[in-house]
This record gives structure tokens, C-alpha cells and sequence, in this order.
């Protein structure tokens, strides 16, 4: 069974590079990447992406998945950091020992799930970002990808293609 990654992207401001380039990735090494937002529909990526949602939060099965993503961009902050749906998910694959992403301003979503107490995390350095990962028990470290256990954060869309293949290489036996 080749494994099931679910990607989170904000319905609107993602970043598209964080979604797209390790989607394909993960594809590429026969991974099945399901695409779910906060509502359904189209969601629109800061640089003009258009991508259909496959499902919402409350509609994804954290058992239904081998791996969870979460893209970044200027719209996490408002639609993801806060969803209950999404911080039950990261708890869920959390606890199950699967690995768990997340990228640019989306490192807080973890943080306030309560994953990253004790961990090494990065993520994109604006400030609310860096408060929620000190807040969350976080050590804030400047790198691009940071890999702690099951953990992979990373700070922007420079990053993506290593977020990529740093979470492609957690899925591969």
C-alpha cells in the first residue's frame, strides 16, 4: 500500500511552492497525498495556485493517513492556527508515531497542539510565529528543515523541495 499523506493548506494566502513542490515529491516517491482546507472548494495560493480540496478537516480520518503536512503562507495564521479539526489530527498521528510537518507559518499549528514541547522547531521568523513555538515549549532553531524524531518543520518557501524530501524520507521503508 503506497502511504496516504494528508496536506493542509489555509482556503486562501497559502504559499503555492510549499503545497506544490513537496506534493509532487511525495508523489514521486508513491506516496497518495489527499489536499484538505478548512472549507471546500477551491483554495487559492498567494502566488495565484488553484487547487481543489478533497476534503475538510472534520471530514479527514487521522487513522485514514501514514503522514501530515501543513503549508504555510500568509493565511495559517487565520484559518489554521486556531482549528480544533486540524490540532486533533496532529495529536492523533502524533501519538500514532507518524511524521508530522509543518512549514513557513505553520510550525505554530503544532505548537499549539502540544507536539513541539521539548523539540528543536523553525519556522518562518516573524514574531507571532516565534512567540506560539516559545509558547508551545519549542526551541527555536535558524535552520531551513529541522528533523526531531517524527517532527519536520521548516521555515519557508525556500525550504520546500528539502521539507519535501525530508518527509518523503520518513515515509520510505
Amino acid at each position: 500500500m503506497p502511504p496516504n499523506v494528508l496536506y493542509v493548506i489555509a482556503p486562501e494566502r497559502f504559499r503555492d511552492e510549499e503545497l506544490l513542490e513537496p506534493k509532487r515529491i511525495l508523489e514521486q516517491h508513491g506516496a497518495t497525498v489527499t489536499v484538505a482546507s478548512t472549507r471546500r472548494g477551491t483554495a487559492t495560493g498567494m502566488l495565484g495556485a488553484k487547487v481543489a480540496v478533497d476534503c475538510t478537516l472534520q471530514q479527514a480520518a487521522a487513522g485514514d493517513y501514514d503522514a501530515l503536512a501543513v503549508a504555510g503562507g500568509a493565511g495559517a495564521p487565520s484559518h489554521l492556527w486556531d482549528s480544533e479539526a486540524l490540532r486533533s489530527i496532529v495529536k492523533s498521528l502524533h501519538a500514532a508515531g507518524k511524521p508530522v510537518g509543518a512549514i513557513c507559518l505553520s510550525p505554530p499549528v503544532l505548537a499549539r497542539a502540544g507536539i513541539l514541547a521539548g523539540r528543536r522547531a523553525t519556522a518562518f521568523p516573524a514574531d507571532r510565529a516565534l512567540l506560539e513555538l516559545k509558547r508551545g515549549g519549542a526551541t527555536y532553531v535558524e535552520e531551513a528543515v529541522v528533523l526531531d524524531g517524527t517532527i519536520v518543520t521548516a521555515s519557508g518557501p525556500e525550504a520546500a523541495a528539502a521539507f519535501g524530501q525530508t518527509l518523503a524520507g520518513l515515509l520510505t521503508p
